[in-house]
């Protein structure tokens, strides 16, 4: 009879030993500090200190369009987190539209991204393929292009994602993707750029964090004060001392989607790729098209 209780006992474990080894790899997973894993602090080609959103912040000046970029396992092991949060302290170049991180699969689909300007986007699709591109959220009557600091915080959560500005303004839009959302890391992560896009991100970043769950982006607020010690904060520099002023000859090559002669759109992907890839990165071109497979030893 007491042996009998004892596997009673044990049968009743059972359901909560395969919850937990059912729990994801990336529960309770540390926040990923993009800029460190991009090493912007051994201030790569393109990237420069400046002065954050107080005078003792520091905070990176991206001044032309330069290639950061990493596989993504390399910073989500565990794989990417279904609910996140996205925290930035940036500071956009007046007037721009672009995107400050995108995320890319193994077949070179992009999969996640945040375009700053007038409007905010947010792009995600998950390995079904939703939300589709109409339903990808935008978060009109919201400026980051206007040449100021701004705390941005993007919370994704089920089927919504909220964004707020400045601890001041919240939004909430929906993102109608599968209920078991997957995002593939074994493609590459870029900063600033997406792969044939011309626009390309200038300007100040001090932070660019992912935090697994949503608590992190509601308690950025609590957790920062918007204004510095002795009530003052970096007003906005004007256009022309933000931005490095080059001559035509001195202008750096933009990412161009070339025209006309195959032969020359494929040698500019691979300079790309090549140019922003780590060593163990590899590109395999597929035919002649533009469709690419990252593919890691």
């Amino acid at each position: 009879m007491e042996r009998c209780s004892r596997c009673h006992r044990l049968l009743l474990l059972v359901p909560l030993v395969l919850g937990l080894s059912a729990a994801p790899a990336w529960a309770g997973t540390p926040p990923v500090d993009v800029l460190r894993a991009l090493r912007f602090p051994s201030l790569p080609d393109g990237v420069r200190r400046a002065r954050g959103i107080c005078p003792a912040d520091v905070a990176y000046r991206v001044s032309r369009p330069a290639q950061l970029s990493a596989p993504t396992r390399q910073l989500f092991p565990g794989g990417f987190p279904k609910d996140f949060s996205l925290l930035t302290v940036v500071r956009t170049r007046p007037g721009l539209q672009a995107p400050l991180l995108t995320l890319y699969s193994a077949q070179g689909v992009q999969q996640l991204g945040l375009e700053l300007g007038r409007p905010v986007r947010f792009l995600y699709e998950d390995q079904t393929g939703r939300p589709q591109p109409p339903a990808q959220p935008v978060f009109r009557g919201v400026s980051l292009a206007d040449g100021k600091w701004h705390r941005v915080a993007v919370a994704v959560k089920g089927q919504s994602v909220t964004l707020i500005v400045d601890c001041k303004k919240r939004v909430t839009r929906p993102l109608p993707r599968s209920a078991h959302p997957v995002l593939d890391t074994h493609g590459v992560i870029i900063f600033g750029a997406r792969i044939l896009d011309e626009e390309v991100f200038e300007g100040d970043v001090q932070e660019l964090v992912i935090v697994p769950g949503v608590q992190a982006a509601y308690e950025s607020c609590e957790q920062k004060e918007l204004e510095c010690e002795g009530g003052w904060k970096e007003r906005p520099q004007k256009q022309q001392s933000h931005r490095t002023q080059r001559s035509p000859k001195q202008q750096p090559p933009r990412l161009h989607r070339p025209q006309n002669q195959e032969p020359q759109q494929q040698s500019r992907y691979e300079e790309f790729v090549a140019g922003s890839c780590v060593p163990s990165l590899c590109l395999l071109l597929c035919q002649s098209s533009w469709n690419c497979v990252f593919g890691f030893p």
